[in-house]
C-alpha cells in the first residue's frame, strides 16, 4: 500500500502561547519548600533534593564534588552495596550531581515503590558515613581520570577558561590541580555535608503521577529535622578577568587545538538576558547557527562549534567553544571574529530571524514535554525568585525581538575587545 502521507508535509502552527501546569507548593514542618508537578499518565515519580552545596560554597577545591559523589558509599543503616541492591530491586535509579551552585540527589522510581525507597533516599541525604576505604577509592579513581583528561585539549581549556574570565580565586573559576586530589579528605566531606546539607535550607521538587498524600509522605522523611538558616554565599566576590586578552597553553602532542572565547556577562535576572539568548542562538546556539554554517559546513575546520549563555545564581558568562585542527587554528579564530563583527554591523535578514525564532519556540515546547521536564523548568526559575510567567516573557521576547535590537545588543555586549581568547594546543 502506498503511503502517500509521507509525501505531504504536516501542517505547522506558530506558538502563540503556552499554558504550563502551575506547580503545587507547600512547606514542610521545618520550613523546607516543596514544589510539585502532578502530571503524567505513567506510574512514575521523580524526587529531587536540591542543596546550596555547589562549587561556589566550598573553601577547598573538590570538596563539594566529592561530598556529593560519596553520599551513596554508606549510611547509618546501609552499606554502599545494600543501597545499590535496594535501588535495583525496586527498579529505581538514584543519582547525585553537583555543579557551580547546586548539589542534587535525585530518585526515579515507580509510584508503587515510592514508600519503600524514601527511607533509603533520606539516609543517603542526611546520614552518610563517608567510609574511609570507599572515599579513598573514589578519590584515587577520580585523580587517575584527571590525569587522562589533562591530555585532552578540550578538558584543559574547560579547566582554565573560568579562571581567566572570573579570576583565579573566584568560586566559579573551578580550576584544578593534581595536588587538590591529595588534599581532600573524608573529614572535609563530613564537615561540608554537615554545613551545607544537614543544617542548611534546601528545596524539594517532586514530579510525575503523585499520590494524594504526597505532602505527608515527604514531610515524614524530610520535614522533621531542624534547619538553620544562614547567609552562606551572599557576599559574592567580584569577577576579575585577566588583564591579558590572549592566552596560549601548549600541548605539544595534541592533534587539535581547543578554542575558548568569551567574557563575564550576566544571569537571568538581567533585563537583557532573554534578548541575548536570541542573539546567542543566531551566532552559535544551534546546529544551523552562523558559526556552524561558516566554520564547520563552509570551511570544514571543525566537527562542531557553539556559543552559550551561562546563567548561575551569582553571575553569568558568554563563551564560544570549539576544537579545530592545529593547522587551521588561526584561520578559525579569524572567522569567529568575522561572524561576531557581522552580527554587530549588519541587520539579520528576515528569513534567518524567522528560522531562529521558530527553532527557539520549538525547542522550548520540547523542554516542556512531560512532568519531569516541567520540573526542570520550575527549577530553572525558582532559583532566581521567578514564577512560570517568566516563560511568557521568554516567548514574547522571541516573537517580538527585532533585527535592530539584535544588532544593538551585539554592539553593546559582544565587543571583541572585551573578550578573552584561550588556545590550548600544539
Amino acid at each position: 500500500m502506498k503511503q502517500e502521507f509521507r509525501k505531504i508535509q504536516p501542517q505547522s502552527h506558530e506558538v502563540s502561547s503556552l499554558k504550563l501546569i502551575e506547580p503545587g507548593h507547600f512547606l514542610l514542618d521545618n520550613g523546607i519548600p516543596v514544589y510539585t508537578v502532578d502530571a503524567g499518565t505513567e506510574d512514575l515519580i521523580k524526587l529531587d533534593l536540591i542543596f546550596d552545596a555547589g562549587f561556589f560554597y566550598q573553601s577547598q577545591a573538590l570538596v563539594a564534588n566529592f561530598t556529593n559523589k560519596c553520599l551513596q558509599e554508606g549510611t547509618a543503616s546501609f552499606t554502599s552495596q545494600a543501597i545499590a541492591n535496594t535501588v535495583d530491586y525496586y527498579g529505581a535509579h538514584l543519582r547525585q550531581a553537583s555543579d557551580k551552585d547546586d548539589a542534587r540527589i535525585t530518585l526515579y522510581c515507580l509510584g508503587r515503590h515510592f514508600d519503600n525507597l524514601l527511607p533509603v533516599l533520606a539516609e543517603v541525604a542526611f546520614q552518610p558515613t563517608f567510609p574511609e576505604e570507599e572515599v579513598n577509592t573514589i578519590i584515587a579513581k577520580s585523580k587517575q581520570q584527571y590525569h587522562v583528561n589533562m591530555e585532552k585539549v578540550k578538558f584543559v581549556a574547560q579547566q582554565k577558561f573560568g579562571g581567566l574570565i572570573f579570576g583565579q580565586s573566584h568560586p566559579y573559576a573551578s580550576s584544578l590541580s593534581e595536588e587538590d586530589y591529595d588534599k581532600v579528605t573524608r573529614d572535609h566531606m563530613a564537615g561540608f555535608h554537615a554545613k551545607h546539607y544537614l543544617n542548611s535550607p534546601f528545596t524539594i521538587l517532586v514530579s510525575g503521577k503523585l499520590p494524594k498524600d504526597i505532602n505527608e509522605k515527604v514531610n515524614s522523611f524530610f520535614g522533621k529535622h531542624a534547619v538553620v538558616k544562614n547567609n552562606i554565599g551572599l557576599n559574592v566576590p567580584e569577577a576579575l578577568a585577566s588583564e591579558k586578552q590572549e592566552h596560549i597553553i601548549l600541548k605539544e602532542n595534541s592533534l587539535q587545538s581547543a578554542l575558548r572565547i568569551g567574557k563575564v556577562l550576566f544571569n537571568k535576572q538581567h533585563p537583557d538576558f532573554l534578548k541575548m539568548k536570541v542573539v546567542n542562538t543566531i551566532l552559535g546556539g544551534y546546529f544551523g547557527s552562523r558559526l556552524m554554517t561558516n566554520i564547520r559546513e563552509d570551511k570544514g575546520y571543525t566537527y562542531g562549534i557553539g556559543s552559550m549563555m551561562s546563567s548561575m545564581k551569582h553571575g553569568g558568562a558568554f563563551a564560544i567553544a570549539s576544537e579545530v585542527g592545529n593547522d587551521v587554528r588561526e584561520k578559525a579564530l579569524i572567522e569567529v571574529f568575522k561572524e561576531i563583527e557581522k552580527l554587530r554591523s549588519d541587520l539579520v535578514l528576515d528569513e534567518e530571524l524567522k528560522l531562529v525564532k521558530n527553532y527557539m519556540l520549538g525547542s522550548f515546547l520540547r523542554s516542556a514535554d512531560g512532568p519531569f521536564a516541567l520540573s526542570e523548568l520550575v527549577k530553572s526559575v525558582i532559583d532566581y525568585g521567578f514564577g512560570l510567567d517568566y516563560f511568557d516573557d521568554y516567548l514574547a521576547t522571541i516573537k517580538n525581538i527585532t533585527a535592530k535590537e539584535i544588532r544593538d545588543l551585539a554592539v553593546k555586549y559582544l565587543d571583541p575587545a572585551s573578550m578573552i581568547t584561550l588556545v590550548v594546543g600544539k
